[in-house]
């Protein structure tokens, strides 16, 4: 991967973290180009005053602060000083990130596989990684992380937040957790190990049915998406798409406005404005859309963030899909990565983005056509209840229909995931007010427990 981001144009950065990542998060295109050219046009003189005022501030700390700090350090604390008091996803990036912010980019990295942010002073998981070690721990989306390895971590930087829960692959973490709904908080145990980021996959929910998962957006998700669809399609008797962005934090703007603009018949997919001109850009969508008009259900949820809003919301302005589960995170700016040295880079705020009907997300988010929480379902249905074909002398109907296989499964789907039971419920329900719609088949177990698609 190159070393540099573009300052603006295709170089913009859409990230659901306020600060350094513990796991992947973002990308854009590269380049070396003319790094230092954000503001060139509207330079304007230097305030010398407040400069002044800086220069004697420092002074004082060099002479004065009760221990001996490098010079090199000071600078760096006072840049970061700045930025933090800009916005939380405005940050400087040192060397360790700033490698780490790259190598995150082509999905596999070391660390505990969680997307973080901060609120209030305390590291907010945004969203655990499928598949991490955070994940298996039990960590979950909205858990707030108030010590590691027994020291508490308000208002540290996010940075010395990050370094504490770096360290060599199969060793231990241990984080206090404060969670909503629990009275007192508790400890994790959580294996630091190499993270393989599955981007996209996907299953068949029902015979026609599609469940496709991105679990957030590296350079190629959009590209592999559609080759799942492609090949569902080439299979044949596809009647609609789950597409689960539920827990996804965001990353690259092109990936989503590929995976947007193959679901749309061109227009509009998301647009962005800014202070700088360089800053406005618009991003449409291709003629044509792939599933000629099959019915799709968007799941989201606070996880989903970012660039699956930016997806979720020009679906739902283009009324292309039905987005159901919860509010979305509503992180709605645009992050530029800025080099400063060869080592070292700005991560600035530079726009916010909007959806194809003037949306902003930023602190909204995607508000659910269809709200469904997330819910423990228990069947109220009496396992067993009289029938007509029980009594005795019923009279035959025919041939009994078979629907034992389907039941069971929708049951089981129901039992551990409602919100995709409610959205496949959705799309067969679609499917069924359809003209000249087909009989459906019974669930296929051995298509249902499939691999995932290929990363």
């Amino acid at each position: 991967m190159e070393a540099f981001l573009r300052p603006f144009g295709l170089g913009l950065v859409i990230t659901a973290l306020t600060c350094l990542p513990i796991s992947a998060q973002e990308t854009a295109e590269v380049s070396d180009d003319n790094p230092h050219q954000v503001g060139s046009e509207e330079r304007q003189s230097l305030p010398l005053e407040e400069l002044q005022m800086f220069a004697d501030v420092f002074n004082q700390i060099r002479q004065g602060y009760v221990e001996s700090v490098p010079d090199s350090k000071l600078f760096e604390m006072a840049v970061q000083g700045m930025l933090s008091g800009l916005d939380p996803h405005s940050v400087f990036l040192e060397e360790k990130a700033y490698d780490s912010l790259q190598e995150n980019t082509q999905g596999e990295f070391s660390g505990l596989g969680i997307e973080i942010g901060q609120d209030r002073g305390y590291i907010t998981i945004i969203a655990p990684i499928d598949g991490s070690p955070a994940e298996a721990a039990g960590l979950e989306a909205g858990d707030v992380i108030l010590k590691i390895d027994g020291e508490s971590i308000r208002d540290l930087p996010v940075d010395r937040s990050v370094d504490l829960m770096r360290g060599p692959t199969g060793s231990e973490v241990l984080l206090t957790i404060g969670r909503r709904g629990t009275q007192d908080p508790f400890d994790v145990t959580v294996i630091r190990d190499i993270i393989k980021v599955p981007s996209v996959r996907s299953r068949a929910l029902m015979k026609g049915y599609l469940w496709l998962r991105a679990a957030q957006f590296q350079k190629d998700t959009g590209n592999e998406a559609i080759a799942v669809l492609q090949e569902a399609l080439a299979e044949g008797n596809l009647k609609g798409v789950v597409l689960d962005l539920r827990n996804n934090p965001g990353g690259v703007l092109g990936a989503s406005v590929d995976m947007a603009g193959a679901l749309l018949d061109g227009g509009l997919v998301v647009y962005t404005e800014g202070r700088h001109p360089q800053a406005a850009e618009r991003f449409e969508a291709s003629p044509g859309d792939m599933l000629d008009d099959l019915p799709i259900v968007v799941l989201i949820n606070g996880g989903s963030a970012s660039a699956s809003e930016i997806v979720a919301g020009a679906l739902q302005d283009r009324r292309r899909a039905i987005i159901m589960g919860t509010r979305s995170f509503g992180k709605g700016s645009v992050q530029t990565i800025l080099p400063v040295t060869e080592t070292r880079a700005v991560k600035l705020t530079t726009a916010l983005y909007y959806t194809p009907n003037g949306r902003s997300i930023q602190a909204e988010g995607i508000v659910p056509d269809i709200v469904v929480e997330r819910a423990e379902v228990k069947s109220v249905e009496s396992a067993r209840r009289t029938k007509e074909s029980d009594l005795q002398g019923s009279l035959s109907g025919g041939d009994p229909v078979d629907t034992e296989a389907e039941s069971e499964s929708l049951t089981e789907l129901r039992n551990s995931d409602n919100q995709l039971y409610e959205a496949l419920t959705l799309l067969r329900g679609i499917n069924l007010l359809r003209p000249n719609a087909m009989p459906e088949l019974p669930i296929d177990q051995t298509t249902a427990s499939a691999a995932p698609a290929s990363q």
